[in-house]
């Protein structure tokens, strides 16, 4: 029952994150919290985030900005191994803290992004992939603020979707890398992953076509929403 959950909000994260462009761990986070644990989550989550950018990036491999790629991802790759590395040294119950305030602030955060629609230079986003990096290690789900910061720099559609997709990429390897290699990721996490990877992507693939007939509108409070649910849940699982 528990796998089956999971499956169905993965399956629906997945058509989400399809359109948006994020929202897929913002959707998922707070349940693997619920059913493992934070310190967990996190790994199982990285994974199945990692399979789905792979999907991603082979969607719209053509349309990748490769400058853009690069100057995210340089600084992006070692600050998020950082940040996975200072995730498990928290306490679990700082780790529910964390993700549930970050979640909440994103809400301000993001529409103050988008109230101010200025362009960014390359050395500007090589400066938010270092930011986004390090805090994508601790929190995870940092899509928001990725999207602002690709948006930002000028690409659009599928230029967006590929690029975005393609340094989350660079960023979840890194952070499975790391967490391989200190021990966070035992067969039973892996698997785990695996199984909440292939229902997002799945979900990424039937989901499409039903989640495109939303307005830009309606999917901007759809994320505020999550946002706030998933912020609130986890400050309840922290506190409770």
């Amino acid at each position: 029952m528990t796998y089956t959950f999971v499956l169905i909000v993965g399956l629906a994260a997945g058509a989400l994150s399809s359109v948006l462009g994020t929202g897929s761990s913002i959707m998922l986070l707070p349940i693997l919290v619920y059913q493992f644990g934070p310190k967990q989550a996190v790994p199982i989550m990285a994974v199945s985030a990692l399979m789905l950018n792979v999907a991603k990036v082979a969607a719209w491999w053509r349309e990748v900005d490769w400058r853009a790629f690069a100057a995210y991802s340089i600084p992006g790759v070692p600050a998020a191994a950082i940040g996975a590395r200072t995730l498990l040294a928290l306490p679990s119950h700082l780790v529910d803290v964390a993700l549930g305030g970050f979640f909440l602030v994103m809400i301000p955060a993001r529409r103050c992004f988008q109230a101010h629609r200025s362009r960014i230079r390359l050395w500007h986003l090589a400066l938010a992939g270092a930011a986004i990096g390090y805090i994508t290690g601790v929190v995870l789900s940092t899509g928001p603020l990725s999207v602002a910061a690709f948006t930002s720099y000028g690409l659009l559609k599928g230029a967006f979707l590929s690029t975005e997709a393609a340094s989350s990429l660079a960023l979840m390897v890194s952070k499975v890398v790391t967490f391989r290699q200190i021990g966070a990721l035992p067969p039973a996490v892996l698997s785990a992953g695996l199984i909440v990877g292939a229902s997002t992507i799945a979900g990424s693939l039937v989901g499409k076509a039903i989640v495109q007939r939303l307005s830009i509108h309606t999917f901007q409070r759809l994320l505020d929403t999550l946002l706030l649910c998933s912020g609130i849940s986890l400050l309840w699982a922290a506190f409770s």
